[in-house]
């Protein structure tokens, strides 16, 4: 199995920044990609972007230009860098990976000030 914990939520006004970090651990050899999802209330989970083994990377329109995903394979660690957050940005953020299984984090809460 794979265990993912994100991090980096919080409340922050618009146009601010903030970095999630999402932090694989388990059986990660068998992870092809890893992606950032969305749900804002009354709203369906969104792809916000994901990362492959190889490194190429793909953005939901809302966020393309504002939003950047990285990853540091030493630390298992893949990062979502959120600059120009608006409220609309506002929403529980969930990482997924992907492979010989789908797995899911529990979430992290960013919530932008108008």
């Amino acid at each position: 199995q794979v265990q993912l914990v994100e991090s980096g939520g919080g409340l922050v006004q618009a146009g601010g920044s903030l970095r999630l970090s999402c932090k694989a651990s388990g059986f990660t050899g068998r992870i092809n990609a890893i992606g950032w999802y969305r749900q804002a209330p009354g709203k369906q989970r969104e792809l916000v972007a994901f990362i492959t083994i190889g490194g190429s990377t793909n953005y939901g329109d809302p966020v393309k230009g504002r939003f950047t995903i990285s990853r540091d394979s030493t630390k298992n660690t893949v990062y979502l860098q959120m600059n120009s957050l608006i409220p609309e940005d506002t929403a529980v953020y969930y990482c997924k990976s992907e492979g010989r299984g789908v797995y899911w984090g529990q979430g992290t809460q960013v919530t932008v000030s108008s």
